[in-house]
């Protein structure tokens, strides 16, 4: 036999599974290949950390380590955490008109779908009276080809779009199905989906080329709606129902922001609204009824753990708050147990402690590592990638008002939108510079707002035209394009506790 066809057996033991891959296959690749879905937040360059495992009882990196012999692998954790997904949101009550639902469906359904970067939450709806009938959620399973939207593209532009499009289709085709079911229905009635998702995961699930998105001036191929069967996009519900994305805005900023703004009203908002959703892709929203201008940041990484040395998402074992008891740093860790590492939340509260102690100082030099556990600790390297995600949240912020030609001081309600947003402890995230000091008594959590768009779309013709128009009348601000952008992102790179009052 050639050296190079030799093929051992890899066996998954808590999954129970195995297979045979050939000889300088990485573990990565068999836990694709055997379905596992596993975290890779850095694409599998070696850079995060987070794909560890057990080889033959020896901790490695699964993206690093070439298969040479059989081999056992096991998580190196014992067990699997269970992630905390948010679904609920911004919802308000609006009547159930989605239009002509056909008459071969006694009960008709309807789902909204937001296809987050980091998420999937699917949502069923009774096609007659509106009513909710059950949400579902799960990871999105293109994180194992990196976290960030940037990896994605590059993975496609690589292997072409075919593998990240096909394994989040059958995502979003059996949540649909585990949510009907959950509900005592039959996924055969859904006869409508809407969907929303930033302009990466709209080209990717609709296979749609991403080149013009990874490269100046970064223009998504499509921003109108988008309308298919469902049939031809892999997802199994009733033969000729409808699949509709609700429209693009430009750049990174695609349909959930359109969602976000129907679920919040901008179009009959009268005070100035500041709406900020910190995801893997961080956008905001800044206006009134008289016109909004929407942006995207590259910030989510480090709120999602992928680049913090003992980061993880919010999930059982994550330390998710961090405080001050008698001058003395405390924390709380997602289930009780013992901390197996840090969320971002947690990161936000730790840095807010550690300036106030003067462990980290302004300029965001660190004396030395701060230990929470043996196991789980905060190093300088922590420190400095949390400040270029607080950066350019913060300079989108000013130049959001610049643009729309006000101070920060006028901004009436800052509207977080989101999981991080929903968990983040608002006097941290101040504390930090990360969102406006002035604004910290304005602040509302909203939740989930992109997906109660999504559903306000699929339960309502009206709502759907509403977003539409708000979509087309937004001004999309591409924060890189903007001559002094680096000079406000330094200029916010330090962890100012002063009350940031802008310009």
């Amino acid at each position: 036999m050639n050296s190079n066809r030799e093929q051992y057996t890899v066996s998954f033991i808590e999954e129970g599974r195995s297979l045979r891959v050939e000889k300088g296959t990485t573990i990565l690749e068999a836990e694709i290949a055997a379905g596992l879905v596993p975290d890779a937040p850095c694409g599998g360059r070696g850079k995060c950390g987070k794909c560890r495992v057990l080889a033959d009882g020896e901790e490695v990196l699964a993206c690093r380590t070439k298969i040479e012999k059989d081999c056992e692998v096991r998580p190196v954790s014992g067990e699997k955490a269970r992630t905390r997904i948010l679904n609920e949101g911004l919802f308000r009550q609006t009547i159930c008109q989605p239009g002509s639902l056909p008459a071969q469906v006694e009960r008709p359904l309807l789902a909204a779908v937001d296809l987050g970067s980091t998420t999937v939450v699917a949502y069923l709806m009774d096609g007659k009276s509106g009513a909710l009938l059950g949400s579902r959620s799960i990871l999105n399973p293109q994180r194992q080809y990196g976290a960030d939207v940037v990896m994605r593209c590059s993975y496609v532009l690589e292997h072409g779009p075919e593998t990240l499009s096909a394994c989040v289709r059958e995502a979003v085709d059996r949540l649909l199905g585990e949510t009907a079911s959950e509900a005592g229905r039959g996924k055969e009635d859904i006869v409508k989906i809407v969907m929303a998702g930033n302009s990466c995961m709209h080209h990717l699930f609709l296979e749609l080329p991403v080149d013009t998105l990874v490269r100046a001036p970064y223009v998504p191929k499509i921003k109108e709606k988008v309308e298919k069967r469902a049939a031809d996009c892999g997802i199994h519900v009733w033969k000729e129902a409808k699949l509709i994305w609700l429209p693009n805005i430009g750049g990174f900023v695609g349909a959930d922001t359109t969602a976000c703004m129907l679920a919040a009203e901008f179009d009959k908002r009268e005070e100035l609204t500041l709406m900020v959703d910190i995801g893997t892709n961080g956008e905001m929203i800044l206006g009134n009824r008289d016109g909004y201008t929407v942006c995207s940041t590259a910030a989510g990484p480090a709120f999602e753990g992928a680049k913090i040395a003992c980061g993880m998402r919010g999930s059982d074992g994550a330390i998710d708050h961090v405080y001050l008891k008698d001058g003395k740093v405390e924390f709380h860790v997602i289930g009780e147990g013992a901390p197996a590492g840090i969320c971002g939340s947690g990161l936000l509260d730790a840095a807010d402690c550690l300036l106030q102690t003067g462990w980290i100082t302004e300029d965001g030099y660190m004396k030395e590592p701060w230990h929470f556990s043996p196991e789980v600790s905060l190093i300088q390297k922590d420190v400095r990638e949390l400040q270029l995600a607080k950066a350019a949240i913060a300079a989108g912020v000013q130049l959001l008002c610049r643009k729309r030609g006000c101070a920060v001081s006028d901004i009436q309600t800052l509207l977080l939108a989101g999981a991080f947003g929903n968990y983040l402890d608002p006097d941290s995230a101040c504390g930090i510079g990360l969102l406006p000091g002035i604004l910290r008594e304005r602040i509302v959590p909203v939740g989930n707002a992109a997906g109660a768009g999504a559903r306000l779309a699929a339960l309502s013709e009206e709502e759907f035209r509403r977003a539409e128009k708000m979509a087309e009348k937004a001004e999309f601000l591409e924060l890189a394009s903007e001559a002094d952008f680096m000079d406000v992102y330094v200029d916010e790179m330090t962890y100012a506790k002063e009350e940031f009052y802008g310009n």
